[in-house]
């Protein structure tokens, strides 16, 4: 199918959001119906991203499928969207993924669950306009869009202590995204000085030259925040908490999406914008991926509640991710795409089951069952050692 002509990366962030105001703005009477409408919204998305996939050319570098229009020209910002192999698997598996979070959470009880659903195409828009932008701007404001709804699914629907989760997560992430902001506005004003033009084309930032001294700063100010959103050690304390109190959904679009778009957003940004800086810390971050890989399995073990043992599994494995990316090879840039999607599938079915094996007092998915829970060797006490023991009482 010819899709040169339709604006499919527009469509996929912007149907959702679509979808998501008609279910704001419309007073329901029950839940079944917003249900039902962000389902069949989610599903148009799975459907343009079967469409796009079928439509890319491997053969290609070249970024395709290119949308560019003004946003704000007087500050150099524009409307640029783009698809290439690293951000190509990125959208479709949220858009396979979404439909199935939406799915675990149908027999959900609390409040406004129109709301509940709203937010989900939310995130689901955010989550994609990050894989498809390449203007930094208008990728800052989805990095931004995105963890909007995910403070509000955590913090409205979620656990007993979501409130503690939902200030840990935010303090963490807004901490990172402030950095970063200050990174692309120094990075914008040096383009600026070298070329005499303001933009924000990631395209053209990429030939930026950054002088010695703001080097090191601004890398580590786009590397913190990348860091945060992985979440790669020391920066992962956030991860437990909104983990174990997100309800079923959150929790599978925060292992299964959310962590994704720091490991896309190291070989999109930070690699290509600070190459010597990266080649010079990589022992540093590859240190610090092998100790998230090991402290994230140790304290797995040690966990009794399904869900942080879920979330320290995730730990360890982004740190696989990160230190694959790091080791400045063919097979370790490539590799990382598919070891993504995999654990993306893989923590997401985790988190799928988890209401079939949890005991309610324990954690709170709808729909769990007990009886099956009690049966299972409990992880804590099945698997747990004085090593992990001791690493539990060091994890905050």
């Amino acid at each position: 199918m010819d899709v040169s002509n339709w604006p499919i990366l527009s469509l996929l962030v912007f149907v959702p959001v679509v979808g998501a105001a008609v279910i704001f703005l419309i007073p329901w009477r029950d839940d079944f119906l917003p249900k039902v409408l962000a389902l069949l919204v989610s599903a148009v998305n799975l459907l343009l991203s079967i469409v796009l996939f079928r439509s890319f050319d491997p053969a290609s570098s070249e970024m395709q499928l290119v949308e560019r229009a003004d946003w704000i020209p007087e500050l150099g910002a524009g409307y640029f969207l783009g698809v290439d192999g690293i951000s190509l698997f990125m959208v479709m598996i949220t858009a396979f993924m979404v439909p199935l979070a939406m799915l675990s959470s149908w027999d959900q009880g609390g409040r406004r669950q129109d709301l509940f659903y709203g937010f989900l195409l939310l995130l689901e828009a955010g989550l994609i306009g990050i894989f498809l932008a390449l203007d930094l701007l208008l990728f800052y404001v989805f990095w931004e869009v995105m963890l909007i709804p995910m403070y509000l699914l955590v913090g409205v629907w979620g656990g007993a202590n979501r409130r503690y989760a939902t200030l840990k997560f935010i303090i963490y992430t807004m901490g990172g995204s402030l950095l970063m902001l200050v990174a692309i506005l120094a990075l914008y004003f040096f383009h600026h000085a070298q070329t005499g033009v303001y933009t924000f084309d990631i395209m053209k930032l990429y030939d930026t030259s950054i002088p010695p001294h703001a080097l090191l700063p601004m890398g580590l100010a786009f590397f913190v925040a990348f860091s945060v959103k992985s979440p790669l050690f020391p920066f992962h304390t956030w991860l437990p908490d909104a983990h174990a109190e997100a309800p079923v959904a959150g929790a599978v679009d925060i292992t299964g999406l959310l962590i994704k778009t720091g490991a896309y957003a190291f070989l999109r940004f930070l690699l290509p914008l600070f190459p010597e800086l990266s080649i010079s810390y990589a022992p540093v971050v590859v240190a610090l991926a092998l100790i998230a890989n090991l402290y994230g399995a140790i304290l797995a073990t040690a966990q009794d509640d399904l869900k942080r043992l879920i979330a320290y599994a995730s730990v360890s494995h982004v740190g696989l991710v990160i230190l694959g990316i790091f080791v400045f090879n063919v097979q370790g840039i490539d590799g990382p795409r598919m070891p993504s999607c995999a654990v993306t599938c893989a923590k997401a079915s985790n988190m799928l089951r988890a209401p079939w094996i949890i005991c309610p007092k324990r954690m709170s998915p709808a729909g769990c069952a007990p009886s099956l829970f009690w049966a299972w060797p409990k992880p804590g006490r099945a698997m747990s050692s004085p090593l992990s023991r001791h690493f539990q009482r060091l994890s905050i």
